[in-house]
């Protein structure tokens, strides 16, 4: 078990099309039954646009403003300039009251790792020597040091995650 002050970050790491963000969709709703509190992050390699043409943030972020904040009654956005692709340790204080954060993608990153294996893709195992990486989610059997979850188990790798971090009761 590892006791954590900030938030623990996880990172659902994978191929493309390996389901880490079906993984990640299921996950939450039972984390979530468990009294906790989740964040996430996507890490997207690419330049994005999150507001559209027109909309008033955009007119703000395209006048210079460094940083943007879309809020309404039940949720905000967030558009901001940044000097280098942040590491999901960089992105804690903007989700500092969440219980634990999930982080989809960042395979290069020295966070804790979860690896989503696709049926039939056994031997496209990208951590398997990641001293980061905690458990792989696979129908698969697969012989590694690190526990495996099947991709129906997301109750099982609810537990895990909570009891390893020490977030339950």
């Amino acid at each position: 078990m590892k006791d954590v002050k900030a938030p623990p970050i996880v990172c659902i790491a994978g191929l493309s099309g390996s389901g880490k963000t079906t993984l990640i969709e299921r996950l939450i709703p039972e984390l979530i039954e468990r009294g906790l509190k989740v964040g996430t992050v996507k890490h997207n390699p690419h330049e994005f646009e999150m507001d559209k043409p027109g909309k008033d943030s955009r007119r703000h972020k395209k006048a210079g403003a460094s940083a943007t904040i879309i809020s309404s009654p039940d949720k905000i956005g967030m558009v901001m300039d940044v000097d280098h692709d942040l590491k999901p340790e960089e992105l804690v204080p903007f989700l500092s009251d969440m219980d634990i954060i999930l982080a989809e993608g960042y395979k290069r990153s020295n966070n804790d790792k979860i690896e989503v294996v696709r049926s039939g893709a056994e031997g496209n195992l990208l951590l398997k020597d990641d001293e980061n990486l905690l458990a792989v989610v696979t129908d698969s059997e697969l012989d590694l040091d690190v526990l495996r979850f099947s991709t129906a188990d997301i109750k099982g790798l609810a537990d895990f995650l909570g009891l390893y971090f020490n977030l339950l009761p």
